[in-house]
């Protein structure tokens, strides 16, 4: 990735500023999904960042791997109680390699969407089938694009505005499919800045990376609950499965 932007301060403050994911009923859902997918093999998460997914699923039993290519993220992870675990490696998704086959693979919170390119989110995917046994799973949770929210000639979009904090998105590459999301929060006194850019991805184009790194689509909700997914979705959660025997 040309620019990481989790550093220190976003990691210090990382928790607290995505504490709607960490209520339990958003987060319940996800680990029984994913507890299920691993189907009692083990795991390794892109982007673990500070363990909010890879804590509870291995308090369940799973053995969870992660990846991460923020140090200041891991340090937040490896703080916590319980965090030992799991087994940590520092450095980019798209090209990392652990020394370990899993039977499920996994990146949520939009992580995919951090790979700026078409060319480093195919290698992500080929990545995750380089890591999964015969048969295994690879999930994904992302957002839908909104393209048709954006008027002609328009390039920022509101997502949020509350006392304490002010997002926008602005589109800088219609063709390339690149956002760079901004955030404003104001703590007291202060106030916290997060910028960085995103690779919005399409359901059918993840399809596709999928069926090069020879892996087909299982599944496709609308979310952990395994609501349906239809034209109106705005996120979805997908499985893939790597080649082999997909009975079990």
């Amino acid at each position: 990735m040309a620019e990481n932007p989790f550093d220190e301060d976003v990691a210090a403050r990382y928790d607290a500023t995505s504490a709607d994911m960490f209520r339990p009923e958003v987060l319940g859902p996800a680990v029984d999904f994913l507890v299920e997918a691993a189907n009692g093999g083990a795991a390794l998460e892109f982007g673990v960042g500070t363990g909010r997914l890879a804590l509870p699923l291995s308090e369940r039993g799973v053995e969870v791997h992660g990846i991460d290519s923020s140090l200041p993220m891991l340090e937040k992870l490896r703080a916590k109680p319980g965090s030992g675990r799991i087994e940590v490696t520092a450095g980019d998704m798209a090209t990392t390699r652990v020394e370990k086959e899993f039977d499920l693979v996994y990146l949520a919170f939009n992580t995919i969407t951090n790979l700026t390119s078409q060319e480093e989110q195919v290698a992500c995917f080929e990545n995750a089938a380089a890591h999964l046994k015969s048969g295994g799973r690879f999930v994904i949770e992302v957002y839908v694009p909104t393209i048709r929210s954006i008027p002609p000639g328009e390039r920022v979009r509101p997502f949020d505005w509350q006392p304490t904090h002010f997002g926008f998105d602005e589109y800088t590459d219609f063709v390339g499919q690149i956002l760079r999301s901004h955030h404003y929060w104001i703590e007291g006194e202060k106030m916290h800045s997060f910028s960085a850019p995103f690779r919005w991805v399409w359901p059918s184009e993840l399809d596709l990376m999928a069926r090069i790194a020879g892996m087909q689509l299982e599944d496709r909700f609308a979310g952990w609950a395994r609501e349906p997914f239809t034209e109106e979705s705005t996120s979805h959660v997908s499985v893939w499965r790597s080649a082999g025997d997909s009975s079990s």
